[in-house]
């Protein structure tokens, strides 16, 4: 059974929300605060964090920072509407997906499976096979990533979006297109797609101002280019011998006359 941690300090959202969990078979631990809440985690790590930012004392941003320090935990924010500086730094350190208020207790639980489940889903060795590009190798199997053999860490999410880019090498797939099939979402605020890629581009790309991987497609969304291979130089011939001619025309001197001494 998936343990869900709500970090709220409302007590009434956050039995509402517990409320709703439970009945849909899940586990649930509270806290109210952002120290209650590393504890409660680092003593029972949760399957998901549910976060509040507008927290006591340390915000939730601090949290989900020392969360993702901690480890993969998968976190979904609850900000308040119209916070949209806040929910993009959230997704900027590590969020996987935020919830604004006032929500639907319903719609929260199926963010909630939702994020689970694209988690659950790459863990499996039938998740496909390896794949290499560049330098970066991607895991399906065991969720690793790596660049030129050193490990990246990436979010749940930003780990799903790289491999659909890298299973469709040279397609530009909209934004929405991308929320659908790595958020599983059939709408959303798609500025959550662009923070990811923005993020993954920081990580995957030698120089994440002139991304050569993860290209822009204005007007439409990204596409994944595989570079093309620097083409072999070509051998340097070494310059021809001499050639020596076929014939060499000998001039010999006139031998000098032998005189008789008369004897």
């Amino acid at each position: 059974m998936h343990t869900i941690l709500v970090v709220d300090d409302d007590p009434t959202v956050a039995e509402v929300v517990t409320g709703y969990l439970e009945r849909a078979g899940f586990a649930v631990d509270r806290a109210a605060d952002g120290p209650q809440a590393l504890r409660l985690a680092a003593g029972k790590p949760p399957s998901l964090v549910l976060l509040d930012l507008m927290l006591p004392g340390m915000d939730g941003l601090e949290v989900c920072r020392r969360l993702r320090a901690a480890g993969p935990v998968p976190v979904i924010m609850l900000t308040a509407r119209g916070d949209e500086d806040d929910r993009i730094l959230g997704l900027e350190i590590g969020a996987d997906d935020y919830v604004t208020k006032p929500f639907s207790p319903r719609e929260l639980v199926l963010r909630v499976e939702s994020v689970l489940r694209r988690g659950h889903a790459g863990r499996g060795a039938s998740a496909g096979p390896e794949l290499t590009v560049a330098g970066i190798t991607l895991d399906p199997a065991a969720r690793r990533v790596t660049k030129d053999g050193r490990v990246l860490s990436l979010t749940l999410r930003e780990f799903d979006l790289l491999a659909h880019l890298m299973r469709h090498p040279g397609q530009a797939i909209a934004r929405e297109q991308l929320m659908h099939d790595v958020w599983g979402w059939e709408f959303g605020d798609l500025s959550t797609v662009t923070v990811h890629v923005r993020r993954l581009r920081g990580k995957v790309e030698d120089d994440p101002a002139a991304p050569r991987l993860i290209r822009t497609v204005w007007g439409v969304g990204y596409r994944f280019d595989v570079p093309a291979e620097a083409p072999a130089e070509a051998p340097v011939d070494a310059p021809p011998a001499p050639v020596l001619p076929l014939s060499v025309t000998v001039t010999s001197a006139t031998p000098a006359p032998v005189h008789s001494d008369g004897s």
